[in-house]
C-alpha cells in the first residue's frame, strides 16, 4: 500500500549508444547476519603480514601464466594498503618461475601466488611480466628506500571497475544464465598495445570464464565484456590488463617495413617472440609448431619481407594469439563480489488478486457478501497460471481491525458490512501470525499454497509492518509505537493523506524485541510455503532493520525473495536494494512519453542495474494512471508491452484484463476501491465475449518464456525515432546450448500515442543487434517477424513504420538468424 508522493523527479539521463550483446552460460545467499538487530561499524581491513625475500631467480622455464597465457611469473609483494583498494588495484612484483610464494591474505589484498591459490580470497592487483634473456644471476642488492608495496596503481593501471557497490562492501547481483556488463578503465604509458580481459570466478574461487575486453569508444580506455555466471553462489569477478606482446610487435613490424626501415631488426625481435610463444607451457603442439614456423618463415632472408611478413599474418596464426594472448604485465584487479540468487530474484511475471473478491456472493434480498474464501480463490489459479504469470501475490491476509475502519472509496464511517482494508492488520482474532477467519484456516491457506505451486505458481505474501489499534502489539507492546504528546498512538500519515486505522511502528525503542518478533512472523510464513514477500512501504523503516532481517532470514532459509514496495527518493530505493531487497517497484508507473521512457530505460538498465531490479508493475489497487484513465484499451496494451519487454520483471493486478479505468474523483487511484470493499470479476465471461485484454497478457508472457534476451536487463538499447510518439529499443542475448551458441535478437518498436496513428523511421544501430553475416540477405537486408501479428518484413539501418493505436500500437520483432 503506497503512502508515498508518486511523483519525484528521476535524475536524467543520456540515451546509450551502441554495444556489444552479451553472452549467456547462472543467487547465492549473503553473509549471515549478526544475532542482534543493532547494526556495528565496519571494521578496518587488517594489516598484511611482510612476506619473506624471493629467492633469487634461477634461469626460468617458459610457462603459463595462472591467467591461462603464454607468460613467465616473477616475485610478489606485500599486501596492498586500504588506499589502494578505493582504485581497484595495487601495483606487484612478479614472481621467479619454478617458485611457490605464499600469498598473504587481506581485506581487498592478494599476492601474486600460483593459480590454485590465486583462485581465492578477494585480491589487489598483480603483475606478471616476461622474462628477459638468459643470463647469470645478478648479486644480492643492498637495501634502498626504493619500494612499491604502498603504491596505488599495479603496472597496469586497472581503475573504475564495475559492476561493483560501495567499493565492494556489498555485492552486485545476478540470476543464473543472466549476463553481466563488465567495465573498467584500463591505460598505459607510452604506445604499445593493451589487451584488457574479464574474468568470472565461481563460489570455489575456480576461474569459470574468460572473455576479452572491448574498447567502447576510442580515446575513452573504457573497456566492456559480458559475463555470465550459471548457477546461485557467492561469485567473484576481476578485470586484468596487459601487454599484448605480439600486437606491438606485429603495429611496429607493419609500419616499419612499409617504409624500409629496421627491416631485418624487426623481423629478429618477430622470430624471438614466436619462439618464446612456442616454448610457453602449456601451448598445445600444433599451436607450437604454428609459432615455430612463422618464426622460420621471418628468418627466411631469401624472401621478400612483405611476403615474410604477410605469410607471418595469416589467419591461422592471428586466430592462434586471438585465443592466446601473447602477454606480459599482466596486472589483475581486486576480486569483487556478484551474488547470483535464484531466478525468481530476478525474472518473473507477477499477478496480484484479493482472495476475499474471488467468490464473494452478495444476497440481493438482505444486502450482505458472504466473503470469498482461500478455497474460492484457489479456483481463479488456473486462469492466473493460464495467462502465464509466475507468481500469484496476495494482499494482507490477517485479521482487520474495528477501529477507524474505512468504508467505501476510504470514506471515514464504515458499515458493518464493510471488510475494511487489509492493511490494517490485527484483531480480536489475532495480528500478522494469524489468518482472517472469513477466509479459512492454515489448513485452508495451506491447500491454496498447494495448489498453485501444482499449478507452476509461487505465492507471494504482503509483509505489512503495522498495525491497527486492534493488534495485539497495542497492548501488549506500546514501545513498539509512537506516543504524541498527548498520550495518543501516532497514526500513519502522508499529507495530505490520513491513515487513522494503521499505526506504524518505532523501531528505536526496542529494537530487537521489536526485530526478534519481525524475523518469527517471517519465519512462521515461511514454514507455510511462502518463499516470496512483497513488503509494504519498507522505506518508513530504517535500513539497519532490513540488512539484519533479510541476512538472517537467508542465513536460515537461502532463496527467500523480497520485493520493495517503495516510491520514494532514488538514494532510499537504491539503499533497500543495496541491504538485500531482490526487487522493487519504480518510477516505470510514471513514465508515459518518449523522453520519459528512453531516459528511464537507460537509467535502470545502466546506471542503477548492479543491484537494483525494478518490478514493472503496470498498476496496483493504489495507482491508476491518468495514462490508462484517459487511453482507452490501447493505452493498456502500450503499457503492458512496454513492462514486459522492457523489464525481466514486471506486475498486473487484477482488473487490468478488464480494461478498468475509472478513478476516484481528485485521486488516482479506483472508484470503488478493492482495498475497502469486495469486487468480484466476470473474467471468463469477459473473454468469451472479447472484452478482456487476458488473451494479449498471455501472448506477451509466451513471448517472454520463448526468447532469451527478455531475460536480462542490462542488455537493453535505446534505438533512434524519428516521431515524438514512436519508442524503439533492442535486447540482444547469446545463449549457450551444449557445444553451440544461439542468438536471440528482440526489437520492440511502440506508439505511446494511444489516440492517434504515428508514423516514421527506426533508425538501428546495426553493431548492437550482433548480427552475423549469415544473417543478412543477399540484398544487405534482414528479415523480422512480428511476434503480435505474425508479419514479417526486410528491415535494415533505416525502417519506416506505422503503427495504429486502433489496430496494433506495437511491434516486437524478432531477427532471424542464419538465413543464408
Amino acid at each position: 500500500m503506497s503512502q508515498a508522493n508518486p511523483t519525484p523527479p528521476s535524475e536524467p539521463s543520456s540515451t546509450p549508444g551502441a554495444e556489444a550483446p552479451p553472452t549467456a552460460a547462472g543467487p547465492a545467499p549473503g553473509t549471515p547476519a549478526a544475532p542482534v538487530p543493532e547494526p556495528a561499524p565496519a571494521a578496518e581491513p587488517a594489516s598484511a603480514a611482510e612476506p619473506a625475500p624471493a629467492a633469487e631467480p634461477k634461469k626460468p622455464a617458459a610457462r603459463r601464466s595462472t591467467a591461462g597465457t603464454r607468460t613467465t611469473r616473477t616475485t610478489t609483494s606485500k599486501a596492498a594498503p586500504k588506499t589502494a583498494e578505493k582504485a581497484g588495484t595495487t601495483s606487484a612484483n612478479t614472481k621467479a618461475a619454478g617458485t611457490k610464494a605464499a600469498g598473504t591474505k587481506s581485506p581487498g589484498t592478494r599476492s601474486t601466488t600460483t593459480r590454485a591459490a590465486a583462485k581465492t580470497g578477494t585480491g589487489a592487483a598483480r603483475t606478471t611480466a616476461t622474462k628477459p634473456a638468459t643470463r647469470k644471476a645478478p648479486a644480492r642488492r643492498r637495501k634502498t628506500a626504493f619500494s612499491r608495496e604502498h603504491l596505488v596503481y599495479g603496472r597496469i593501471p586497472v581503475v573504475d571497475v564495475s559492476p561493483v557497490v560501495e567499493d565492494g562492501r556489498f555485492p552486485a547481483k545476478a540470476v543464473p544464465g543472466q549476463s553481466v556488463r563488465v567495465g573498467a578503465t584500463v591505460f598505459r604509458e607510452g604506445h604499445d598495445a593493451l589487451g584488457v580481459t574479464a574474468v568470472l570466478f565461481d563460489p570455489q574461487g575456480a576461474e569459470a570464464e574468460r572473455v576479452p575486453m572491448r574498447l567502447v569508444a576510442p580515446g575513452t580506455d573504457r573497456y566492456e565484456a559480458w559475463l555470465t555466471p550459471g548457477s546461485e553462489g557467492a561469485w567473484t569477478f576481476a578485470v586484468e590488463g596487459w601487454g599484448d606482446l605480439f600486437e606491438t610487435w606485429r603495429h611496429a613490424a607493419e609500419i616499419k617495413v612499409g617504409a624500409d626501415q629496421d627491416v631485418e631488426l624487426m623481423m629478429d625481435e618477430g622470430i624471438r617472440l614466436l619462439e618464446a610463444a612456442a616454448a610457453e607451457e602449456g601451448r598445445e603442439a600444433a599451436e607450437a609448431e604454428l609459432f615455430r614456423g612463422a618464426a622460420r618463415t621471418l628468418g627466411t632472408r631469401e624472401l621478400p619481407a612483405g611476403h615474410r611478413l604477410e605469410a607471418v599474418l595469416s589467419p591461422e596464426v592471428l586466430a592462434a594469439v586471438a585465443e592466446h594472448p601473447v602477454r606480459d604485465l599482466v596486472t589483475e584487479s581486486r576480486r569483487y563480489p556478484l551474488k547470483v540468487e535464484r531466478t525468481a530474484a530476478g525474472r518473473g511475471s507477477w499477478y496480484e488478486f484479493f482472495p476475499r473478491s474471488e467468490g464473494a456472493v452478495l444476497d440481493a434480498e438482505t444486502g450482505t457478501w458472504t466473503s470469498g474464501t482461500f478455497r474460492t480463490a484457489a479456483e481463479r489459479l488456473p486462469a492466473v497460471a493460464d495467462m502465464g504469470f509466475d507468481v500469484v501475490y496476495l494482499p494482507p491476509i490477517h485479521p482487520i481491525g474495528r477501529a477507524h475502519r474505512k468504508g467505501p472509496n476510504n470514506t471515514l464511517v464504515a458499515g458493518a458490512q464493510d471488510p475494511g482494508s487489509p492493511w490494517a492488520i490485527g484483531g480480536p482474532e489475532g495480528g500478522h501470525d494469524a489468518v482472517h477467519p472469513d477466509l479459512g484456516t492454515f489448513e485452508d491457506f495451506d491447500a491454496f499454497v498447494a495448489r498453485a505451486q501444482d499449478l507452476g505458481l509461487e505465492v507471494a505474501l504482503d509483509l505489512a509492518l503495522q498495525a491497527s489499534p486492534d493488534h495485539p502489539w497495542v497492548s501488549e507492546h506500546p514501545e513498539w509505537f509512537t506516543t504524541r504528546a498527548d498520550g495518543s498512538i501516532a497514526y500513519a500519515e502522508n499529507p495530505p493523506k490520513k491513515y487513522q486505522d494503521i499505526y506504524p511502528l518505532n523501531f528505536d525503542n526496542d529494537p530487537e524485541g521489536l526485530s526478534l518478533e519481525v524475523l518469527r512472523i517471517v519465519e512462521l510464513w515461511i514454514s507455510h510455503g511462502v518463499r516470496i514477500f512483497r513488503v509494504d512501504n519498507p522505506h518508513t523503516k530504517p535500513l539497519w532493520f532490513w540488512e539484519w532481517l533479510i541476512g538472517a532470514v537467508e542465513a536460515k532459509h537461502p532463496g527467500i525473495v523480497f520485493l520493495a514496495e517503495a516510491f520514494t527518493r532514488p538514494a532510499m530505493m537504491q539503499g533497500l536494494a543495496r541491504v538485500g531487497f531482490q526487487q522493487s517497484y519504480s518510477y516505470f508507473t510514471w513514465r508515459n512519453t518518449k523522453q520519459e521512457i528512453e531516459e528511464y530505460f537507460h537509467e535502470i538498465s545502466r546506471v542503477t542495474s548492479a543491484v537494483y531490479r525494478p518490478n514493472f508493475f503496470v498498476n496496483t489497487p493504489d495507482i491508476l494512471t491518468e495514462y490508462l484513465q484517459f487511453g482507452g484499451p490501447a493505452a493498456f496494451k502500450v503499457r503492458a508491452a512496454l513492462a514486459a519487454t522492457g523489464s525481466p520483471l514486471w506486475g498486473v493486478y487484477a482488473g487490468y484484463e478488464l480494461f478498468e479505468h475509472v478513478a476516484r474523483p481528485g485521486a488516482e487511484e479506483y472508484i470503488d476501491n478493492e482495498k475497502y470493499q469486495y469486487r468480484p470479476r466476470d473474467f471468463a465471461g469477459a473473454e468469451a465475449r472479447g472484452q478482456s485484454l487476458a488473451p494479449y497478457l498471455r501472448r506477451l508472457n509466451e513471448i517472454r518464456r520463448r526468447h532469451a534476451s527478455l531475460g536480462d536487463l542490462q542488455n537493453l538499447t535505446v534505438q533512434s525515432t524519428s516521431d515524438d510518439a514512436l519508442v524503439a529499443y533492442s535486447k540482444t542475448k547469446t545463449v549457450r546450448h551444449g557445444g553451440s551458441t544461439v542468438k536471440d535478437t528482440v526489437v520492440v518498436v511502440v506508439n505511446v500515442d494511444p489516440h492517434a496513428v504515428r508514423e516514421g523511421t527506426v533508425w538501428l544501430d546495426l553493431e548492437s543487434l550482433d548480427l552475423d553475416d549469415a544473417d543478412f540477405n543477399t540484398d544487405g537486408s534482414f528479415w523480422v517477424d512480428d511476434l503480435l501479428t505474425g508479419d514479417s518484413w526486410k528491415w535494415g539501418t533505416h525502417n519506416y513504420v506505422r503503427l495504429d493505436p486502433h489496430h496494433e500500437p506495437v511491434h516486437i520483432l524478432h531477427v532471424r538468424r542464419n538465413v543464408k
